[in-house]
């Protein structure tokens, strides 16, 4: 067989392929391609393969094109899917916009990216969003945490979190100036990003076995990028199975993750999560010691005033009786003085009486009158008195008193009865 038409070089043919491809899908020709993502790799560069919508891996004849955005195309478009929640992963169906290449030592034909769909991804990313509860719901997960009961002073507080960011602070915070002694048992986390549900889901599970009262789950406000780690079906999964209750204080006031809807009980923020677990033991401790020590108090003060009165009452009664009593006893003091008076008085007279009688009669016997009469006292040198001539013996000194005066004798003879 004779060649007649045009024989062309590999490289000329690639060049007629280039041409023809540039002239209706090239740079100047821009076109918007729908797929789904099968692979996704990403370094300063990202590249996908891009494979029609619904399509197996096990489909041998499924196309795939290679698309690539280059790294100063797709750093702005990267930040600006960030800013939204969108992250490029398989499965993900999106619209990208761009042009035919083709590199002719490898032999492919590629497509560089120079626009993304967001618009188109958050409608998908929301669809999938919604079949996700959707899914939860019918399984029943969405109410499975909150029918877990909760300690009716849950101090023991496990937190999932990463130490230093501001929700960390500001829960934390909140509990430790409430006045009551939590207990935290932190399992530090990535908050954000690919690495952040799996360390989320083992944080969960390992807390649910640690015996914690309460799983806070916490992270501060950012973009909807940086909060989809929560909107993660295995980290939703993971708090619908803990036989722990789960609190979630995640973003700001307005967002609304798959983790809040799964948990036991939402707060808006970190702080007030911390608020809402400080007045769950703040009204235990209000109900079951405040309210209780309150009404002891009054009951006290109630019997102490009642104690206080009676007291009041018995001392006024004390002291009237005390007063009467005293004016009772001085009354009877002064008749008792007065008997005393006229007793005494009457004891006088007659013991005066008596004693004149008395005085009279010894009157009678008074020796000196005696001695008046002729009568003498003698008595020996000792004082005795003599009696009787036996008191005396011849030649002893004898005094002789008489009624003027004394004088000393000497017994010379004894005369008597019995001499």
């Amino acid at each position: 067989m004779s060649i007649t038409e045009t024989v062309h070089e590999v490289g000329e043919f690639y060049q007629l392929l280039t041409t023809q491809l540039e002239s209706a899908f090239g740079r100047r020709h821009p076109h918007w391609v729908r797929g789904e993502i099968a692979k996704v790799y990403e370094k300063s560069h990202m590249y996908v393969d891009l494979v029609d919508a619904g399509s197996t891996s096990s489909d041998t004849k499924r196309p795939v094109l290679n698309a690539h955005c280059w790294a100063t195309q797709w750093a702005p478009l990267k930040r600006k899917l960030a800013s939204e929640g969108v992250t490029l992963t398989p499965g993900v169906i999106v619209n990208f916009y761009g042009y035919v290449d083709v590199y002719a030592p490898q032999g492919k034909i590629g497509f560089t990216i120079t626009q993304i769909d967001v618009q188109g991804l958050l409608g998908d990313v929301a669809r999938r969003r919604q079949e996700l509860i959707a899914r939860l719901v019918s399984e029943g997960l969405i109410d499975a945490n909150k029918k877990v009961s909760l300690s009716p002073v849950p101090l023991r507080v496990g937190l999932v979190a990463s130490p230093g960011t501001e929700g960390y602070s500001d829960f934390t915070g909140q509990l430790a100036h409430s006045g009551y002694g939590f207990s935290i048992v932190l399992v530090k986390t990535a908050v954000q990003g690919e690495a952040a549900p799996p360390q989320i889901v083992s944080a969960i599970e390992a807390l649910d076995a640690h015996g914690v009262d309460i799983i806070c789950l916490v992270r501060g406000g950012g973009s909807k990028g940086d909060l989809a780690a929560f909107d993660d079906e295995r980290v939703a999964r993971s708090i619908a199975a803990c036989a722990t209750p789960v609190f979630t204080g995640i973003g700001h006031t307005g967002d609304e993750s798959v983790a809040d809807l799964v948990a036991h009980t939402r707060a808006i923020t970190p702080t007030k999560l911390g608020e809402e677990i400080a007045a769950l033991v703040d009204g235990w401790h209000r109900r079951h010691v405040r309210v209780p020590a309150q009404k002891v108090l009054d009951a006290t003060n109630a019997l102490l005033d009642e104690a206080t009165e009676y007291v009041a009452e018995r001392r006024r009664t004390m002291i009237f009786a005390v007063r009467d009593r005293l004016r009772s006893e001085q009354r009877h003091l002064g008749a008792t003085r007065s008997q005393l008076l006229v007793h005494s008085r009457h004891l006088l007279s007659t013991t005066g009486q008596a004693l004149a009688s008395t005085r009279q009669l010894l009157g009678a016997y008074d020796p000196s009158k005696r001695l008046a009469q002729g009568w003498s006292i003698v008595t020996r040198s000792d004082g005795a008195v003599v009696r009787s001539l036996d008191d005396v013996a011849l030649g002893d000194s004898v005094h002789v008193l008489v009624s003027d005066g004394s004088f000393d004798s000497t017994v010379s003879e004894k005369n008597g009865a019995s001499s």
